[in-house]
């Protein structure tokens, strides 16, 4: 009775929040919020008691938790609102027909694939804008990050896999695993919406014909593929199939955003930290500096800009409690240039290392004629190749998608490898740098080359060599959509989050993660995070 009665309540504080976030975006306001609970408070502030840097997974988990504890709390989004529709009366463009709301201030799109056929036609010229996918790049390696309300959950490929149990341990040698893999996981996956496809209808359906295809290939070779879990509604997926719902992912969306289908943390975590009337928005804000006041509470600089990318306001704010959620790159970003500035010279030395980018690799392979991967694709990956128990080279792979509208024999593939090299950030004048190089990115690549090399000689077929803008080039390693560490649990931070040298300053994002955790990671961010908030909230904030 106490579970469906907390469902209930969820439910409902969803659905107050969804409408709190649908006013916001058709009055134009960059301030998201529902009446305070007390009703001498204003319902945007410019001090709270807590504060939270970012909307991304573990941001989002900090926003609702404290919210459900009765703490007045300030989100601060660097993106913008993603609920108002465009000219072709939706909220998102797809991967064939970008437009200026697919990339974060870009005159052209960069999508992962450069090329077709060696022909320079993925990529579009766009017009600058606050779009929903970021590339942030560095000497050697760039990092793909989402932009708005939701950050990540709004451009990934909703894989929603939980890491092996002994890997987790191996990289959280302080973390109580039972605990996490008892609670927090599965409190993580029920928040997050987490499903998984029905297999008769899979086995049928003309959309995965490409994962089919490449599971008898793996299968061929002797390896074993699973089912990954997801936080795209199947259901759903299966009307837009029938026809009898909008498509989404069966639609060609999936990076730059879907529009049906995906449970964002716009639908699930943020939508209940907004139903609980404790939780506020601020949208379009940049956070630029931290420093602490002298009666011990945190006052943050912000930047407020405009659709144009112009600086519009500059901002302060103040608060007893913060919490960091903008992503290994925005949180480690934000430490070191505080540390740098002066005002937090306390940061342990550890601060900005600890990253890695979870070993990304990605590939495609050429099919025989026979083997026709089908002109309709869903662009959420349901499957991977899972080797990761070779000792020799752990390699776990998604069955990806290449949803071109025609058919053309490839079987695209995103390689998580067990990489075990490391980088530092940096903070300068030149702002935000990373120490990777190619020769990191090549142990990837290689790892991936013993996996492929075995698939294609098992099955007599050949790379593609046409995807990624050079003509020899096979293995995409100098991007990543996996960005983790730089302010590493147990490191920079004690056991739950806290950053050392500090009171009441805490990390619950991808930055906790030591640079590699074998899956796509969202999960383990917001079991992570859900692990630190039950901590925090019990003896931080305890009156």
């Amino acid at each position: 009775m106490a579970t469906k009665l907390i469902q209930r309540q969820l439910t409902r504080r969803q659905i107050l929040g969804m409408a709190a976030l649908q006013t916001a975006a058709t009055l134009g306001f960059t301030r998201v919020g529902l009446q305070s609970a007390r009703a001498d408070e204003p319902a945007a502030v410019e001090s709270a008691p807590a504060i939270v840097v970012g909307s991304g997974y573990g941001a989002s988990v900090a926003a609702l938790r404290l919210g459900q504890a009765g703490i007045r709390t300030l989100v601060l989004e660097m993106g913008r609102l993603w609920n108002t529709a465009g000219p072709d009366g939706k909220v998102f463009c797809n991967t064939a027909n970008p437009d200026q709301r697919s990339m974060w201030f870009r005159t052209r799109t960069e999508a992962p694939l450069a090329t077709f056929l060696w022909l320079d036609v993925v990529n579009k010229d766009v017009s600058p804008y606050p779009g929903v996918l970021d590339r942030v790049h560095f000497d050697h390696m760039s990092v793909f990050v989402g932009r708005g309300v939701g950050g990540g959950s709004l451009v990934n490929g909703s894989m929603a896999v939980t890491p092996l149990q002994s890997y987790f341990a191996e990289q959280f040698p302080t973390v109580d695993t039972a605990e996490m893999y008892g609670t927090y996981f599965p409190r993580a996956r029920a928040m997050l919406g987490v499903n998984t496809i029905d297999p008769a209808w899979f086995e049928s359906t003309e959309w995965y014909k490409f994962t089919r295809v490449s599971r008898k290939h793996a299968q061929n070779t002797g390896l074993k593929t699973t089912f990954v879990p997801s936080v795209y509604d199947f259901g759903y997926m299966q009307r837009e199939a029938a026809g009898t719902a909008t498509k989404s992912a069966l639609g060609q969306e999936v990076i730059y955003g879907n529009n049906f289908g995906k449970k964002s943390l716009d639908k699930t975590y943020l939508a209940s930290a907004l139903g609980t009337g404790n939780v506020t928005i601020h949208t379009m804000e940049k956070v630029t500096g931290i420093s602490r006041a002298g009666d011990g509470s945190w006052v943050l600089s912000a930047e407020r800009i405009d659709y144009s990318g112009a600086v519009v306001e500059t901002k302060q704010y103040s608060c007893t409690y913060l919490f960091l959620g903008g992503g290994s790159l925005g949180t480690s970003e934000l430490l070191l240039r505080s540390r740098q500035s002066g005002t937090l010279p306390a940061l342990d030395a550890s601060v900005g290392a600890g990253w890695g980018p979870n070993g990304n690799t990605m590939l495609g392979r050429a099919n025989h004629l026979w083997d026709t991967v089908g002109a309709n694709q869903s662009t959420m990956p349901v499957m991977g190749i899972d080797d990761w128990a070779n000792t020799d080279n752990p390699v776990f792979a998604e069955i990806a998608p290449l949803p071109t509208g025609l058919e053309h024999w490839v079987s695209l593939y995103l390689a998580i490898t067990k990489n075990p090299q490391r980088a530092r950030f940096s903070y300068g004048s030149g702002g935000l740098s990373l120490d990777w190089s190619g020769a990191q990115s090549a142990v990837s690549s290689g790892m991936a080359k013993k996996l492929f090399d075995r698939i294609n000689s098992a099955n007599s077929t050949i790379y593609r060599y046409d995807l990624f803008g050079s003509p020899s080039r096979v293995f995409a390693d100098d991007f990543t959509y996996h960005p983790l560490g730089g302010c590493v649990l147990g490191k920079a931070t004690d056991n739950y989050g806290r950053v050392k040298g500090y009171s009441r300053l805490y990390v619950t994002d991808g930055s906790l993660i030591p640079g590699n955790i074998g899956v796509n990671p969202f999960v383990t961010i917001t079991a992570l995070a859900e692990r630190t908030m039950a901590r925090v909230l019990v003896e931080d904030t305890a009156p």
